[in-house]
C-alpha cells in the first residue's frame, strides 16, 4: 500500500470541540490531499490531552496509516501538546532541535524589526516550539513562528502543522511541497521560491496566466495575502521527476519567464531561500 492511499487527519484543540472556533482546516486539507491523488480514510477532532492524542496516534499507526496530518497544538503555551504526543506514541523523546530553534528566533526577530512585536529573540516559551520528537525534520513557517514537524514513525509519516489556517496553508503550499509532490506524484522533487515586490496578486495575473500553461511540468503556486498586509508575495515552483538536473532546468526556465514577465510590469523579483526539503 502506498502512503498516499491511507491518509488520516487529526485536528487538535479544545476551542474547536467547545464550539469557540469552527474547524475549516479539515475541509481544506481534504480538498488539497484528494486533489493531489491521496485517499483520506479518517478525520478526527481531539482535545488538548496528551494521553488521548498519543493513544489516537498510536491507533492510527496500528491501522498502518501512510500519512498522518495533525493540525494545532504547536504553540508556546502549556496546553500545546501535539509534539509531545507524537513523541510519546512512537516511544521517542522530545529534543531541542537547533534548526527549528534558529527558524523560530529568525521569525521573532523579523516580527520585532517590523514593529509587530515589542521583543525579538527567544524566550523559554518561544523555545518550547523547537522541542521536536527525536529525529523529526523541521519545516519553515513563512507565515507564523511555529515550524512544521515531519516525523517518520516506522512506515508512517506524521506531519504536524499549526492550527491557524493561514499558517497551515502557507507551510502546505511552500516548504512541505517537495514531500507532498514526491509522495502523491511519485519521483523526486525540486522546489524554488521567488519573492515579488508586489502585494496584489491580481496585478500579476497576466504574467501567471501566460507562464503557468507554458510550463506544464512545473507546479507554480502564488501564496496570496490580503492587499496591504505585506509589500511582497511569494511564488513557489515545484517539479517532480526522476532526474534532478532536468528538474532544475525546468524550474530555471519557468523562473526566468516569471521574472521577465514581472519586470515587464515594473515589479522587482528575487530568489528566496525557503528552508525545507530538497532545495535545488
Amino acid at each position: 500500500m502506498k502512503k498516499s492511499e491511507n491518509v488520516e487527519i487529526f485536528i487538535i484543540g479544545n476551542e474547536i470541540l467547545n464550539g469557540e472556533i469552527q474547524d475549516t482546516n479539515t475541509h481544506w486539507l481534504c480538498k488539497e490531499i484528494t486533489g493531489m491523488g491521496g485517499q483520506l480514510s479518517r478525520a478526527t477532532v481531539l482535545r488538548d490531552d496528551l494521553d488521548c492524542i498519543a493513544a489516537e496516534l498510536r491507533a492510527a499507526l496500528a491501522r498502518r496509516a501512510g500519512i498522518i496530518f495533525t493540525s494545532g497544538g504547536l504553540g508556546p503555551t502549556a496546553d500545546d501538546l501535539t509534539l509531545a504526543a507524537v513523541a510519546k506514541c512512537a516511544g521517542k523523546e522530545l529534543r531541542l532541535n537547533s534548526e527549528a530553534r534558529q527558524m523560530i528566533k529568525e521569525s521573532y526577530d523579523a516580527l520585532f524589526e517590523k514593529g509587530i512585536l515589542a521583543e525579538g529573540g527567544l524566550t523559554p516559551a518561544r523555545e518550547k516550539m523547537a522541542w521536536l520528537p527525536e529525529g523529526a525534520i523541521p519545516l519553515y513557517n513563512s507565515v507564523g513562528t511555529a515550524p512544521c514537524s515531519l516525523f517518520h514513525a516506522g512506515q508512517t509519516v506524521i506531519i504536524s502543522l499549526p492550527g491557524i489556517p493561514k499558517e497551515l496553508k502557507g507551510i502546505f503550499n511552500s516548504s512541505l511541497q517537495p514531500f507532498l509532490q514526491e509522495t502523491f506524484r511519485g519521483g523526486i522533487s525540486v522546489m524554488h521560491t521567488i519573492t515579488v515586490c508586489c502585494n496584489d496578486e491580481s496585478v500579476l495575473e497576466p504574467v501567471l496566466s501566460r507562464v503557468v500553461p507554458a510550463h506544464p511540468a512545473v507546479y507554480i503556486k502564488s501564496l496570496a495575502t490580503m492587499p496591504g498586509e505585506t509589500p511582497e508575495l511569494d511564488i513557489t515552483l515545484t517539479a517532480v521527476g526522476s532526474d534532478r538536473t532536468t528538474l532544475v532546468s525546468l524550474i530555471d526556465s519557468a523562473v526566468t519567464d516569471l521574472k521577465e514577465g514581472f519586470s515587464g510590469l515594473g515589479f522587482v523579483s528575487r530568489d528566496k531561500l525557503v528552508k525545507g526539503l530538497n532545495q535545488p
